[in-house]
């Protein structure tokens, strides 16, 4: 069951479940291009969900992602508006959710879109995905991430030949190069993303949350992996799915014990 959240949206669908948020970019007329209004409301369901952290699944309504940024309005902007990394500082953003991500992306995601969907934690695409990075083609650098997210995701050679060479990724290749987890019939595309949340929602929250921190943490962490772990280890959550996972262990082991003892009395004994 789903309830759409309690703000008002024009460029975004957005439901709310106990345990994740969805996000649908919605500006049709515009294959879903990013502009200024869809940025300031991405704002506001980062803010829901740092204050109530969920997992979030990111799509595009229709058969695009998102086709870039909103060109009329990149033409408008200049260096002021540049060195305010209106869109990077939301992809930042993004990035630092609480909770895992997801973006599910079928047709295209280019430019700003690409740059978007690389700032979510666990990509799966429709066989019609095709992620790429056009922007010195017009005149400008992909500016919002991809310069250096796109190297961490897919190394250094795929990485210059997106934003270099203007090579486009479609599905097969994302998946080659580990860009993408998996690739999905375009009708199964929402339902296999949900059961990947589903997945990860069945694990504890606070590990995630905390595997996530110490996972993004920059450079060598020893400390922080023990400090993440001393956390969870005194918690009662750890504890109680501990418990759970020994005592089905317990009567599995019982289970196999009593079917053998029955079959060694059916054969006369044990050998």
């Amino acid at each position: 069951m789903s309830t759409p959240m309690s703000r008002s949206y024009d460029t975004l669908l957005v439901e709310e479940h106990a345990d994740r948020a969805v996000v649908t970019l919605h500006r049709p007329e515009a294959r879903n291009a990013i502009n200024g209004r869809m940025i300031a409301e991405l704002h506001h369901v980062c803010e829901d969900l740092e204050r109530d952290p969920r997992l979030l699944l990111l799509t595009g309504h229709g058969e695009v992602f998102a086709g870039g940024a909103d060109i009329a309005e990149l033409r408008r902007r200049g260096r002021d508006e540049a060195l305010q990394g209106i869109n990077s500082r939301l992809f930042e953003r993004v990035r630092r959710l609480p909770m895992p991500t997801v973006a599910a992306v079928d047709g295209w995601a280019l430019g700003g879109g690409a740059e978007l969907a690389y700032a979510c934690d666990i990509r799966i695409a429709g066989p019609d995905a095709v992620f790429g990075n056009p922007e010195p083609g017009l005149g400008i650098l992909a500016a919002a991430g991809a310069c250096w997210r796109l190297r961490e995701l897919v190394g250094e050679s795929v990485a210059k030949q997106v934003l270099l060479a203007g090579r486009n990724l479609d599905a097969t290749a994302a998946h080659a190069c580990g860009l993408v987890m998996d690739v999905v019939p375009a009708d199964r595309l929402i339902a296999e993303a949900h059961v990947l949340l589903d997945r990860m929602a069945r694990s504890s929250g606070l590990a995630l949350r905390l595997t996530k921190l110490v996972t993004d943490a920059p450079g060598a962490h020893p400390v922080a992996d023990d400090l993440a772990q001393a956390v969870l280890f005194e918690g009662r959550d750890k504890k109680e799915r501990m418990t759970r996972f020994l005592a089905k262990n317990e009567k599995n082991e019982k289970n196999e014990k009593d079917e053998k003892d029955e079959k060694d009395e059916m054969n006369g004994g044990p050998e």
